[in-house]
């Protein structure tokens, strides 16, 4: 097998790669080294120009990790400084140093702000005149103020007095929709208080599930006495005379009866045979004493009471409902 190292100042290296591998130095070669380098020759102590000292480490390149650092140690004589003369004009290194003399400064004086010469002349023109107050007596002072309330105190009055047309117009309008909203208001208080009755019929009906109505006549001294009164089928209103306590109850129920119907079943077991019959306007009215009954569209009508109606009062009653 070929040898693959070298041996370079005791030093091995691999041929292929050119690493070092070992260190073999002899015994005798170091120490004949040590010594040498113990007993070289003493020199003087230089100081040498920092300036023109290189830095080895800087200059040789980054040695292997597994491959031990030598350093070497460059001597550098230093380059003597050439002589140089210093000019006389140079006093800052001279022996005696001079203090300048401080020079007296130029004294600016500040001046505040001026205005513009048109600004001025416009502000003169635009300022109030000064008048000097000009004394005067006391009497004249006084009898101007009395004429000067005498000429306003007619103007005034004839201001309050005179009235434009425009003025009186909206006054006459005014007035004259007050007037129709009080006559309106009025008129509907009264129609109203007329149709009360009807009204509460109406409400009764509704409550009682029947088609009950107001009579639009009523015999002359009678009125409604009380509010109309109602239950389930049936709704009864009470009138009496406003002169007298007499008075009469006119009911109206739900029935399904007809003319004969009444007559067998209300009139005779009341009446008997003392009845009277009357038709009109194709109503069958059955009058027994101061009472009568009559049938029409499913609504039984009576009347009842102590009071003295005639058959004809009657009839307008039923020919009303």
């Amino acid at each position: 097998m070929s040898q693959q190292t070298v041996t370079v100042n005791g030093t091995v290296y691999d041929k292929r790669t050119g690493m070092p591998l070992r260190f073999e130095r002899d015994s005798d070669n170091l120490k004949s080294h040590a010594a040498h380098q113990v007993h070289s020759t003493l020199q003087k102590s230089r100081t040498l120009n920092r300036r023109y000292v290189v830095n080895d480490m800087k200059r040789e390149p980054a040695t292997p990790a597994h491959q031990p650092i030598i350093t070497r140690s460059v001597r550098h004589q230093a380059t003597p400084t050439p002589l140089i003369t210093r000019s006389e004009a140079i006093t800052r290194f001279a022996k005696q140093k001079v203090a300048a003399q401080p020079q007296p400064g130029r004294v600016i004086q500040d001046f505040g702000p001026a205005p513009h010469p048109i600004a001025q002349k416009v502000h003169q023109r635009t300022a109030p005149v000064k008048t000097h107050a000009v004394v005067r007596p006391s009497q004249i002072i006084k009898q101007e103020a009395i004429h000067q309330a005498m000429q306003k105190a007619p103007a005034k009055q004839a201001t309050k007095q005179v009235k434009t047309p425009g003025d009186r117009n909206r006054f006459s309008q005014a007035l004259s929709i007050a007037s129709a909203s009080f006559a309106l208001l009025l008129l509907g208080g009264y129609l109203t208080y007329l149709n009360m009755p009807a009204i509460s019929t109406r409400v009764a009906a509704s409550q009682a599930g029947i088609n009950a109505s107001y009579p639009a006549y009523r015999p002359s001294g009678y009125s409604l006495n009380g509010p109309v009164a109602y239950q389930h089928g049936t709704v009864t209103m009470k009138f009496a005379a406003n002169a007298g306590p007499q008075n009469y109850t006119l009911t109206q129920t739900r029935s399904g009866w007809d003319s004969s119907a009444v007559l067998d079943n209300y009139v005779s077991p009341k009446a008997g045979d003392n009845y009277t019959t009357a038709t009109t306007n194709g109503l069958t009215i059955y009058t027994y004493g101061k009472n009568a009954a009559w049938v029409n569209g499913g609504i039984l009508y009576t009347i009842s009471g102590d009071a003295p109606l005639s058959g004809e009062q009657v009839q307008n009653i039923a020919t009303s409902l």
